[in-house]
C-alpha cells in the first residue's frame, strides 16, 4: 500500500465526481519537482556518515510550496511525494494561498545527538537553499523535527543569503518570529471541526468515548483537548504500548508519564491491548494521529466508531474508505482535520513578512473561522453529491486548484 498510489486514487475518485478536465488531472498527478541530495555529516565520534535528503515541490499554482520536513529512518521518495500532494490539497481545502511540498532526511533521531541533528538541519538548507525561500518554498516541522530544527534552518538560510529571512520556514520558536498558538494549532483545528460535527448531530461530549492513536504533539494535544472538554478517553496508543481503561484514562497522568519517558502499561486499572483490538473498540470517536495506512481493508469492517477524525496523514486507504462510507462512519479526512497546523504556519509566514505579530487569541479566532468555513463547505458538498467527506474535501480543493492552474 504505497502512500502515493493511495493519494492518486483519492484524487481520481474526486476527479470523476466532477468530470475534471483531463489536462488538469494529469498535471495534478505528478509533482513539479523531485530534488534529492546526499548530506555528508561528521558525527561526534569523528566518523563520516552520508544522509539521504529529499524535497518534493508538488504544486505552486496557488502560492509558494509549503510543507514539513520529517527526520525518520523510513522516509522515502514515495512517502514524501504523497505527503507533498496532500499538502497541496490541504492548503486548497482551507483556502490559504500556498501550494504543497514536503521534505525529509533518512535518519533515526533516537540514535543521533543534538549536535549531529543541528549539522543535518543546516546541511539540508545548504543543499536546497536555491530552491527554498519566503516567496518560493516555505518548510516547517514534521515528524521528529521541531521549533529548534526550524531555528537552525532559518539561521543557516539567513547566513547563506546574507540577510535576515525568518519567513523561510515556519514553526519557529517565538523569539525567532514564531507564531503564538502554533504548537497546539493542528490539534486545536481538529477540535474545532469535531465540535461542530458533534453539535450538528446533537451529541453530548460528556457521553462520548474516544480512542487516540499517537501521543506526539498532535495526538497528545488532541487527547488533552478531548479530556478537558469532558470526552472519556478510554484508550491511547503510542509506539511502545496500547492501553485501555473502560471508565476513562486520566490524560494528564498519561502525558506526564510520556513526557518523563515512563511506561504507560502499569497505570492503575489499565489493560494492555493489541492494535487490532484498539481499532475494534466500541468508541464514539477514533483519532488516528500516527503514520499512514493504519485503517485498511483488513480492519475497516471491525471499526465500531461513529466518527474517525484523521489527525495523522494518510491513515485510511481507499478500500477502507468504501467500507466505512457503507457503514455510515463519518470520516473527517486528514486534508481537513489536521489542516490547523499549516493554517497557523501561513499566519506565521504572514506575520514575518509584515513584521507584525498577533496575540494567541487573535490567532485562534482566525484559525477557527478558516477551519469552520472549510468544514462547512466540505459538509455541504458531501450532502449535495452524496459522497464521503474526503471526496467532498478533494472536490473543494481541486476546484480551487483548477481555477488557479487555468489562469
Amino acid at each position: 500500500m504505497k502512500p502515493f498510489e493511495n493519494a492518486l486514487r483519492q484524487l481520481n475518485i474526486a476527479a470523476q465526481a466532477i468530470n475534471l478536465n483531463s489536462d488538469i488531472l494529469k498535471r495534478l498527478s505528478v509533482p513539479d519537482k523531485i530534488i534529492t541530495a546526499n548530506l555528508p555529516i561528521k558525527k561526534d565520534d569523528g566518523t563520516l556518515q552520508i544522509y539521504e535528503a529529499y524535497r518534493v515541490q508538488y504544486n505552486n499554482a496557488r502560492g509558494p510550496y509549503k510543507g514539513g520536513i520529517r527526520f525518520h529512518p523510513q522516509v522515502d521518495i514515495d512517502e514524501v511525494k504523497a505527503l507533498s500532494f496532500w499538502m497541496t490539497i490541504k492548503c486548497a481545502v482551507v483556502g490559504i494561498p500556498m501550494g504543497g511540498g514536503k521534505g525529509g532526511v533518512t535518519v533515526d533521531v533516537k540514535t543521533t545527538s543534538d549536535s549531529e541533528l543541528e549539522k543535518i538541519s543546516r546541511a539540508w538548507v545548504g543543499a536546497f537553499k536555491d530552491l527554498i525561500g519566503p516567496d518560493k518554498d516555505v518548510p516547517a516541522p514534521d515528524v521528529y523535527t521541531n521549533p529548534q530544527t526550524m531555528a537552525w534552518m532559518a539561521d543557516e538560510y539567513s547566513k547563506l543569503v546574507g540577510a535576515k529571512k525568518l519567513g523561510v520556514v515556519t514553526g519557529k520558536p517565538l523569539d525567532m518570529g514564531g507564531s503564538q498558538g502554533r504548537g497546539a494549532a493542528t490539534a486545536k483545528g481538529g477540535m474545532f471541526v469535531l465540535a461542530d460535527l458533534v453539535a450538528k448531530r446533537s451529541w453530548d461530549p460528556k457521553n462520548m468515548s474516544v480512542a487516540v492513536q499517537g501521543l506526539g504533539n498532535v495526538g497528545g494535544g488532541m487527547a488533552k483537548f478531548l479530556f478537558d472538554e469532558g470526552y472519556k478517553v478510554v484508550a491511547v496508543a503510542d509506539s511502545k504500548s496500547i492501553i485501555y481503561k473502560e471508565d476513562g484514562l486520566n490524560i494528564d497522568e498519561v502525558l506526564s508519564r510520556k513526557e518523563n519517558k515512563q511506561t504507560l502499561n502499569d497505570l492503575p486499572g489499565v489493560k494492555e491491548i493489541s492494535l487490532t483490538e484498539f481499532f475494534a473498540l466500541p468508541v464514539d470517536v477514533l483519532v488516528p494521529a500516527a503514520l499512514e495506512n493504519q485503517i485498511t481493508l483488513e480492519n475497516a469492517d471491525s471499526i465500531k466508531a461513529k466518527v474517525i477524525l484523521e489527525m495523522g496523514n494518510g491513515p485510511t486507504t481507499p478500500e477502507a474508505d468504501k467500507i466505512l462510507f457503507a457503514k455510515k462512519v463519518e470520516v473527517i479526512p486528514d486534508v481537513l482535520a489536521n489542516a490547523g497546523g499549516v493554517t497557523v504556519s501561513y499566519f506565521e509566514w504572514l506575520q514575518n513578512n509584515e513584521d507584525k505579530y498577533w496575540s494567541e487569541d487573535e490567532v485562534n479566532a482566525k484559525l477557527k473561522e478558516i477551519m469552520i468555513d472549510a468544514w462547512q463547505k466540505t459538509f455541504d458538498i458531501a450532502q449535495e453529491k452524496n459522497v464521503d467527506y474526503r471526496t467532498a474535501a478533494f472536490i473543494l480543493a481541486i476546484g480551487r486548484l483548477a481555477e488557479a492552474m487555468s489562469k
